[in-house]
């Protein structure tokens, strides 16, 4: 029946109200809000396809086939990290530069430095695997709840994992990075001795690095949880 005469208002009106609300929430979207968006899914879903890898051959072939496997593609991911310094640098995001440069400078170390010129020592050991599956894990989560952030609407179960999960995950990822370098020093000492000592050095530096990075995700913990609290008080 045609209700052109009907005084009632249309169910079709409700739906036209909605539609409109959600393109201009998506047109609120900045630029860079849009370019950071696409940036942390996209590392989201590579750092899932690592984690993925590392898992499936660990389980099939073993730990210490993990690294034939994977350490290539998981160079490259690791170093599309590197804008992540641009990001802090340029003012796109709020993270402290130097704990930016600390975090992905020491991976960065670790794929290019070690693993990749010393293939068939730190990377064959089991520590190779719990390294990358410590960093997946935290990466997957982290570039996850960035998505979301930039969205507005980060779900509750989300930033549990992001501000609980470190606690296990960055212990076991920084020590699973010194046994990788520790077992890698003999062949770093016949490619040079500077260079083996170099890394003892920076061995020696990972105490007060785990320190400024572990207390600084304990501070963003507390004031997360903190607005937390005050908002479901509200």
């Amino acid at each position: 029946m045609d209700a052109k005469g009907s005084s009632k208002p249309k169910p079709a009106s409700t739906t036209s109200q909605t539609l409109p609300t959600q393109s201009s929430a998506r047109k609120k979207l900045s630029v860079k809000n849009f370019y950071l968006l696409e940036y942390n899914v996209i590392s989201s879903f590579f750092w899932g396809a690592v984690f993925l890898r590392v898992a499936l051959i660990a389980y099939l072939l073993g730990p210490e086939n993990v690294a034939e496997g994977t350490a290539e593609f998981a160079k490259w991911v690791q170093t599309g990290a590197l804008l992540e310094i641009v990001h802090s640098a340029f003012g796109l995001v709020r993270s402290p530069i130097m704990t930016t440069v600390m975090q992905v400078a020491s991976r960065i170390l670790l794929v290019w430095g070690v693993v990749y010129l010393f293939p068939e020592s730190g990377a064959t050991t089991i520590a190779y695997t719990t390294m990358l599956l410590s960093w997946s894990i935290t990466e997957i989560i982290r570039y996850a709840y960035y998505a979301y952030t930039i969205q507005g609407n980060s779900p509750q179960w989300l930033i549990w994992l992001r501000y609980n999960t470190f606690f296990i995950l960055y212990p076991t990822g920084v020590a699973s990075e010194l046994l990788v370098i520790y077992a890698s020093l003999g062949d770093a000492a016949r490619f040079s001795d500077y260079y083996a000592l170099s890394l003892k050095a920076i061995m020696v530096i990972y105490g007060p690095g785990f320190y400024t990075m572990f207390t600084h995700m304990l501070k963003q913990r507390r004031r997360i949880f903190k607005n937390s609290e005050k908002r479901r008080e509200d």
